[in-house]
């Protein structure tokens, strides 16, 4: 079967984008092949179709669980056979699942690189008939790759078990240096490499400095009708400014890591469905997501690498009109994102100090503890130990980053209930016991099968609605219990720890500790090179990015912020013009900041200078009711 009739068959267009047909032309001829293709570019397509043109199953590594799964469940709605390998599988489930690998004439295998270094897992792939080795996110094998993961470097293992079998790797976002480890590491021969360019000419990369985020956030999406995406820190912050939204009218709605698969799902559909025009989300929204009428992405805090920034600005504009990726930048931010991602990054010592205290916590003899599984308390581990919250929980990721650990965090779902009473008993307790009513009640509206199973708890959900405090919703639960009204299970924890090594302390993390300095290294690296890029004002944001990605090009993009300002310079105008402008517009009535803002043509700095400046002078006033009057 040709290419072209497979993308017609499963995906149902009739055309390539650029490059994919080459690609794919590269891999058919069992050459090993290097794509690096901008997020938007349709990696997958270019393995995808050539596992299903030739007989056998591809092995398929990626570092993301969602991705997997995601991609996983496309292919099982095309009809065609994937699995994933996915954590906290039974050693049986495991068993089985590579024994439909092997005889189940299954297309695709999709595992984590770690998931790769079992024993189990290697003598079952030498077993199957591979057609070919795909390597997703390959910046993750080299030491300066953004989020590089040491265990990808196992990946060669596939190599030797396989070795007639071509490989592909694939990324959105690899400078030269990390395209060159990719190639070393991965032992390619001769490999064609494919680099489409990283140009977004349709996208205006705009940097706005500010005072009053939430105004020109508002002003933005009035300006810049159609779907949106922004993208905040924190998840409070998710739900903060979804509120702000809605009560501005807007129709918005949120996502971030600690809500249910169901509500994801749920979110992303009205989202992608344009049943909502804003979507406020975390960074752990966006991976697999190919919806094409984007018309802004916004960063309301200052992103952590410009490799992310790219990824996520990308998502703006795929259908090749003109959109705007913006960030939104506050004189404070850059202290901000220094204190967030450098003053919190743990020292090898205290790394060795974390996994210490580990094992001690679990109870774990020198020598042990290797593939055991631990319901963890991280709030309780810190206190114990009287360790800082930030900087354990780096030093926690980077144990799992780097194949100590495996670190699974469980946000939801950490309480089950079910009523055992009947509904006439129920409401008859409730009678003498009235102050239980309103949690009752919601636990009953929230929860329709709560009486006939047992039913897993969002609490937070449950302490918003209820409108009561975690200790007396706790309380409260409790006592329901022991009058025999619900089954209560409450598990004290938020995460689960595996143990991937035997104890052995300082041996354990000496072997990683110069892979520990070399990612504090490129980190540090990472956040100069955003803070580089927000304050230069004088090169075309578009030639930046671009020089970043080791891309050279004297083109300017003429509609990025630098550029709109060089063709009409709003700084150049004067702090006299625009006092004169303030105190014309101020004679029928008084106006707040914002208001004249949207009045007068000026950068948010000369307007606020000029009315610093006729405060000084007495012509004009601040109201009790923070607007300016003429005096």
């Amino acid at each position: 079967m040709h290419p072209i009739e497979v993308l017609e068959r499963y995906w149902h267009h009739t055309s390539f984008r650029p490059y994919q047909e080459d690609i794919i032309t590269s891999v058919l001829n069992r050459e090993d092949t290097f794509a690096l293709l901008p997020t938007g570019g349709g990696k997958s397509i270019c393995f995808q179709i050539p596992a299903l043109i030739q007989d056998g199953i591809c092995i398929v590594i990626s570092p993301l669980i969602a991705l997997m799964k995601d991609q996983v469940n496309t292919l099982k709605a095309k009809g065609i056979k994937a699995i994933a390998l996915a954590s906290g599988m039974s050693y049986k489930d495991l068993d089985t699942q590579l024994d439909n690998c092997i005889y189940g004439n299954y297309k695709f295998l999709y595992l984590s690189p770690e998931r790769l270094q079992q024993t189990l897992v290697q003598d079952r792939i030498q077993q199957m008939k591979v057609n070919l080795i795909a390597v997703d996110e390959a910046h993750c094998i080299s030491q300066w790759g953004n989020d590089f993961r040491p265990a990808y470097k196992n990946i060669s293992i596939l190599r030797q078990m396989h070795p007639h079998v071509n490989c592909i790797a694939l990324t959105a976002t690899a400078k030269h240096n990390v395209v060159n480890d990719i190639v070393k590491n991965l032992d390619f021969i001769n490999p064609n490499i494919y680099k489409a360019s990283f140009a977004r000419p349709n996208i205006a990369y705009n940097v706005i400095h500010t005072d009053d985020k939430l105004f020109q956030l508002e002003h933005l999406l009035k300006k810049h009708h159609g779907s949106s995406i922004i993208y905040v820190r924190t998840r409070r912050a998710t739900t903060d400014i979804h509120n702000f939204l809605n009560a501005k009218g807007f129709s918005s709605t949120f996502y971030h890591g600690g809500i249910t698969n169901k509500e994801k799902q749920e979110r992303l559909y009205e989202w992608a469905n344009g049943q909502k025009q804003i979507m406020v989300a975390t960074t752990a929204f966006g991976m697999g997501i190919d919806k094409a009428n984007v018309k802004t992405v916004i960063h309301f805090n200052l992103p952590e690498s410009l490799e992310s920034y790219y990824q996520e600005a990308g998502r703006a504009g795929r259908d090749g009109t003109l959109s705007y990726a913006i960030i939104l930048k506050q004189h404070i931010d850059e202290d901000r994102l220094r204190n967030q991602f450098l003053s919190t990054l743990p020292s090898v010592a205290f790394v060795k100090t974390v996994y210490n205290k580990l094992c001690n916590y679990f109870q774990i003899s020198y020598g042990e503890g290797e593939n055991t599984l631990h319901q963890f308390d991280f709030k309780s581990f810190c206190n114990q130990y009287k360790l800082n919250a930030n900087i354990t929980y780096n030093a926690l990721l980077l144990l799992d980053r780097n194949a100590i650990i495996t670190l699974t965090q469980l946000f939801n779902f950490r309480t089950k209930i079910q009523f055992i009473t009947t509904n006439a008993v129920l409401f008859k307790y409730l009678e003498t016991h009235l102050d239980l009513n309103i949690l009752v009640k919601v636990l009953l509206r929230t929860y329709g099968g709560i009486f006939d199973y047992e039913t897993k708890v969002n609490l937070s959900l449950i302490i918003k609605k209820a409108n009561l405090s975690e200790k007396q919703v706790i309380a409260q639960l409790q006592r329901l219990e022991k009058d025999e009204v619900i089954s209560l299970q409450m598990t004290n924890t938020d995460s689960e720890i595996t143990f991937l090594q035997p104890r052995e302390d300082d041996i354990t993390i000496n072997p990683i500790a110069r892979t520990i300095e070399q990612q504090h290294t490129l980190k540090h690296q990472q956040i100069e090179s955003v803070l580089n890029y927000i304050k230069n004002d004088s090169v075309c944001r578009s030639q930046q990015l671009l020089r970043y990605f080791g891309e050279e090009t004297n083109n300017v993009c003429g509609k990025c912020s630098v550029c709109i300002a060089k063709t009409t310079p709003i700084e150049n105008v004067s702090i006299e013009m625009v006092s004169l402008q303030i105190t014309k517009a101020l004679e029928t009535k008084t106006l707040s900041s914002r208001q004249l803002l949207q009045h007068i043509k000026c950068s948010e700095k000369i307007l606020l200078q000029s009315l610093s400046e006729l405060i000084e002078l007495n012509k004009i006033k601040l109201t009790p009711a923070n607007t300016y009057t003429l005096v």
